[in-house]
């Protein structure tokens, strides 16, 4: 009786939701042809919509720093650290999107309406586990994002998803092709892996660029069917590692251990009009990334200044300032982005992407009833309730071990050796100092002529503005 009870309540609950996402789509063919353009540019909750949104979020500046990684790897260690940071990413991000509808779920039985209400991250903690959970993953959340709103610069907007990812798809493609065309340098090397701090630098590098799902709650909020996004991120993770793994992978080939130098594989291609393109797309997508980035932050702050409801959207926008101000400014003081991306990982993602998701299931579904009511159970191809635990159990161990405790030091070790060559406000990021200025030598007098005889007046030197000419016409500015 028990079980069928259960089993008829998971069916009403599933009608329940299912039916909700089913008259939203249904309403949305009756619009006129007007709004359904609009609608296909500018906000929609389908699948094809999350799929653009995850890919476009997931890789963004990032690209420019893996062949650096590689370096610090070696090609074997930087494929397979991607490969296995996104099949653990993809985990993770189904855990989040299970705690999502186990949350919303629980909520809607309680009548609880969130048609004028975005739900996040640290909501879902506290619903499920308490005001500690909220707190810390308030904490890690915000920190992650202030920081990868730093590194950067969330509507459902598909057009922008979808520009974000045309310009990621050609700088990665751009990066393969110009590497394998140009051809490797004369007496490249590949001798990474050589050090640990190095090694474990580029593995947390990586770990950064699969944490990529701190606005997985917000996107998943958005879709018509939440149900749907697991799968739909880790066909956005596949559809990444295409772009990520050759375009690594050549720049590496091609120039070696020259990296180890130059954190951004930009500055080692020859300047043509494809690299200029590339340029410029990345500069764009990264106002695209910012927006992803800062769009849960300023829904946290709309919470706490109570305008979250407010329809106005010039006091919301007015009420944004306070939050985007500050992380200009930072990304001003601090412009780069190589050595920070580590740290970022290594302190920030590690936590919030990784740990906290992992632990929250185990702690959501550590009684037989929750687990015996859970909305969605764990599928059988990872072993149930005692593969998930597992699983979980392992990204938790690996990530505080090798991510955050390796990771961790060998990033901070690497930043304060770097420490000195970044600068604050600095006009250019980490390129070699200009050449110092020739002081003129005096011509010695009509007196020390006459005394030495042997001594030729020394001509004067170059002006300083021909050896700085010659500076950046010969070598690199």
């Amino acid at each position: 009786m028990g079980s069928t009870s259960n089993g008829n309540e998971e069916k009403v609950v599933e009608t329940v939701m299912v039916g909700r996402y089913v008259e939203m789509e249904q309403d949305g063919e009756e619009k006129t042809i007007k709004s359904r353009l609009s609608g296909l540019l500018w906000h929609g909750g389908s699948a094809y919509d999350a799929w653009f949104s995850c890919a476009s979020n997931q890789v963004a500046q990032v690209l420019l720093t893996l062949p650096y990684s590689f370096s610090q790897l070696g090609m074997l260690s930087g494929i397979l650290f991607q490969l296995f940071y996104g099949l653990m990413g993809s985990w993770t991000a189904y855990l989040i999107s299970i705690l999502y509808v186990e949350y919303r779920t629980r909520k809607e039985r309680e009548k609880v309406d969130f048609r004028n209400h975005v739900i996040q991250w640290f909501e879902v903690l506290d619903g499920l586990l308490g005001k500690h959970w909220r707190h810390v993953g308030l904490a890690f959340n915000c920190t992650f994002l202030l920081f990868g709103s730093v590194i950067q610069l969330i509507a459902c907007a598909r057009i922008w998803s979808f520009l974000g990812l045309v310009m990621t798809t050609y700088t990665a493609w751009y990066l393969t092709i110009a590497s394998l065309l140009h051809g490797q340098v004369e007496g490249v090397k590949h001798s990474g892996p050589t050090k640990l701090v190095l090694y474990f630098t580029g593995a947390t590098n990586i770990l950064y660029t699969f944490g990529g799902h701190a606005v997985t709650v917000e996107i998943m909020h958005a879709m018509w069917k939440p149900q749907k996004f697991k799968a739909i991120y880790l066909l956005a993770t596949l559809y990444v590692l295409t772009l990520t793994l050759p375009s690594a992978a050549s720049v590496y080939w091609a120039f070696g251990d020259a990296l180890l130098n130059h954190s951004n594989a930009f500055s080692l291609l020859p300047r043509t009009a494809f690299r200029d393109a590339a340029v410029v797309l990345m500069l764009i997508h990264q106002f695209i990334t910012f927006g992803f980035a800062c769009t849960p932050l300023y829904f946290v702050w709309e919470k706490v200044i109570g305008l979250h409801d407010c329809r106005s959207l010039c006091k919301r926008a007015a009420a944004r300032l306070p939050v985007v101000v500050p992380i200009w400014f930072l990304a001003i003081v601090f412009p780069f982005f190589g050595p920070i991306n580590s740290a970022v990982g290594s302190l920030l993602v590690s936590f919030t992407v990784y740990v906290i998701p992992a632990l929250a299931h185990m702690f959501t579904f550590r009684s037989a009833v929750a687990r015996e009511n859970a909305v969605e159970r764990p599928p059988r191809l990872v072993g149930g309730w005692i593969g998930a635990y597992m699983m979980n159990m392992f990204v938790v161990g690996w990530v505080l071990v090798v991510g955050f405790g390796l990771g961790g030091w060998a990033s901070m070790t690497n930043f304060i050796r770097q420490i000195n060559t970044f600068g604050l406000f600095a006009k250019c990021y980490q390129c070699p100092p200009p050449m110092p200025t020739l002081a003129p030598t005096p011509f010695p007098s009509n007196a020390q002529n006459a005394t030495n005889p042997g001594i030729i007046p020394s001509p004067s030197p170059a002006p300083s503005y021909f050896i700085h000419h010659q500076h950046y016409h010969h070598g690199r500015p």
